[in-house]
């Protein structure tokens, strides 16, 4: 099955159909926030350190940096928060900007095999990031819309996917390092975006054989209650091939869906992650002389309560 393989300077992270859901944590990205944006422009990444530390401690798998501030210095800005973040966690990044320039200053002190966030398939975007993504030996993701925009048929978007993996492989690059976001519609706005993103999953999972990603929030957009339905939508997509997602890791609604999802896909071997993170510790029993009692001695004296019971 395919894998798409990502590294930091110490960890490496794979991202398979047979393997657990991937957790690509969105915090670092100053847009939509305007007090992170400010920080971050003016170089105090105070607040990336704590989201970085944050998200990697509620089990983000990889995380998503982003420095998309409007008139700075981006590259400056992403090179040096790429920097940071490799110095604080150990866990693989995604590259993310529209900006070559910001791209190319980010792959040229990362450390490992990052991910670039993005390329989509418009002829200047495919010619322009395919060969950076080549040069520097790492994994992209494939946004699935083009010059005409984002088709609302699901069919044009699979199209879409097919062009910029066959683009790649005139790169050079392989198909297990295109990771295609299908886009997913807000179904608010637009009722059957769940069983369209769904169909799309499987075929990409199918027929392109790529793994896949997207921006899991993008669902509930103004509804209500969003952190439910975000739940439910990534434990659905990923039975669908979905294999990871740009997410909210501190949101404990989705990653127990995934971590749900993992056990009933079969990916959770025995269900050990799901036993780790949900089993009740064992409470320290008192002996007769007040000192704390060993487990064995508190399952010793259990079983010989239940003969007592029986006799």
């Amino acid at each position: 099955m395919t894998e798409t393989v990502l590294a930091s300077a110490t960890k490496e992270v794979v991202i398979g159909f047979d393997r657990p859901f991937c957790v690509i944590g969105e915090r670092i990205n100053p847009t939509g926030r305007k007090k992170l944006a400010a920080e971050m422009k003016v170089g105090d990444y105070s607040t990336v350190e704590r989201d970085a530390l944050a998200q990697v401690a509620a089990g983000a798998n990889m995380l998503d940096v982003n420095a998309g501030i409007p008139l700075a210095d981006e590259p400056r800005i992403l090179a040096e928060t790429i920097q940071l973040v490799q110095s604080l966690v150990d866990v693989p990044l995604s590259i993310d900007s529209s900006i070559i320039d910001a791209l190319e200053a980010g792959l040229a002190v990362y450390k490992g095999r990052p991910l670039v966030n993005s390329v989509t398939g418009e002829d200047e975007s495919l010619e322009r990031v395919l060969p950076l993504v080549k040069k520097y030996d790492c994994a992209v993701v494939a946004i699935s819309n083009d010059e005409t925009g984002i088709s609302q048929d699901p069919d044009v978007r699979f199209e879409v996917a097919k062009k910029i993996v066959h683009r790649a492989m005139d790169h050079g690059i392989k198909p297990c390092d295109v990771v295609v976001d299908p886009l997913v519609m807000p179904i608010g706005a637009m009722g059957t975006a769940g069983r369209q993103v769904f169909a799309l999953l499987r075929r990409l999972k199918d027929e392109l054989k790529v793994n896949s990603t997207c921006g899991a929030s993008n669902i509930s957009f103004g509804l209500p209650n969003r952190r439910l339905l975000n739940g439910h939508f990534l434990s659905m997509a990923s039975s669908n091939g979905l294999t990871s997602a740009i997410m909210n890791p501190l949101h404990d609604e989705d990653m127990h869906a995934i971590a749900a999802a993992n056990v009933l896909n079969g990916v959770d071997r025995d269900c050990r992650a799901w036993v780790r993170k949900f089993r009740e510790p064992v409470p320290e029993a008192a002996g007769a002389d007040g000192a704390p009692e060993s487990e064995i001695d508190a399952r010793r004296r259990e079983r010989e309560a239940r003969r007592r019971r029986r006799s």
